[in-house]
């Protein structure tokens, strides 16, 4: 199962970007789409960039997933 995290794009050198989620930095291909640029929201499959993101639906997402996690952490802490 892939998970589609908005990776926000933070260097461009020769089609390749440095992203970043959350502190965590990567690599990534931007040569299957156009017009990227330092500030973008991606997402990121197997290394290359597929998709681009407006900065709102980035949050979202985020947010989501954030809470997603948050519920999950909650569920094993209940357990212990």
């Amino acid at each position: 199962m892939c998970l589609a995290i908005p990776s926000k794009v933070i260097n461009i050198e020769n089609n390749m970007a440095t992203i970043d989620v959350d502190g965590v930095q990567r690599s990534a291909s931007m040569m299957l789409l156009e017009d990227v640029a330092v500030g973008d929201y991606v997402i990121v499959h197997a290394g290359f960039a597929i998709q681009k993101l407006d900065a709102a639906a980035a949050a979202e997402s985020l947010k989501l997933l954030r809470e997603a996690a948050a519920y999950v952490d909650s569920l094993e802490a209940d357990k212990g």
